[in-house]
């Protein structure tokens, strides 16, 4: 009988230090488990103001110069429009989701730390920002398409800069650039058929 104590005594004695290692293994992962969760809450919440300022600027910045009269109203000028020449509301359309690509993107390297490491890209990233919400009032609301083609001109000067930084920091946010480098030129192209209309 006295062997069979001292067998579960040791039974018990070998189990308890893995039963404490084992409640301390699963506090570690819970710990960690609720570290990564609160990280991906805060990590969401910035994706959501990131996005949203540029976002919101763009959707102002479409409200108060949604006017035709800089971008060949027959109306006023008598001469038709190509045929490519986008609607309105499809050019404000495209500007809209090019300022929420550029905000993604900007987001992607922010989250990568590439705006500490290399503040450039930051500068480019608020340059581009700053011209793409230019082009409207210029070219919707003075009506000065070579202003605006500068403007254009300037614009995917920046985002050719935003694309080769942010490709550095994360290739996902340099691709997310290209269709904004895309719909630039497009503009340019506009901006450059407005002169002579």
């Amino acid at each position: 009988m006295n062997s069979q104590n001292v067998k579960r005594l040791t039974r018990e004695t070998v189990d308890e230090p893995s039963t404490i290692l084992g409640k301390n293994k699963s506090k570690n992962v819970r710990f960690r488990r609720e570290k990564r969760a609160a990280m991906a809450q805060r990590g969401i919440r910035s994706l959501v103001i990131a996005v949203a300022i540029p976002l919101s600027l763009a959707l102002c910045n479409v409200f108060f110069f949604r006017s035709a009269e800089g971008y060949g109203a027959v109306s006023t000028r008598r001469i038709s429009k190509p045929f490519w020449f986008p609607p309105l509301w499809a050019l404000h359309m495209t500007c809209v989701t090019s300022s929420f690509l550029m905000a993604l993107s900007a987001w992607l390297v922010w989250a990568d730390g590439g705006f500490h490491r290399n503040p450039t890209a930051l500068y480019l990233y608020l340059a581009q920002l700053c011209l793409s919400l230019a082009w409207d009032p210029v070219v919707f609301r003075m009506g000065a398409p070579w202003v605006g083609l500068l403007v254009c001109s300037a614009t995917f000067g920046a985002l050719v800069g935003c694309s080769r930084q942010f490709k550095e920091v994360n290739p996902i946010a340099g691709n997310l650039v290209m269709p904004c480098l895309a719909w630039a030129s497009f503009l340019a192209i506009v901006n450059l058929n407005l002169l002579f209309l």
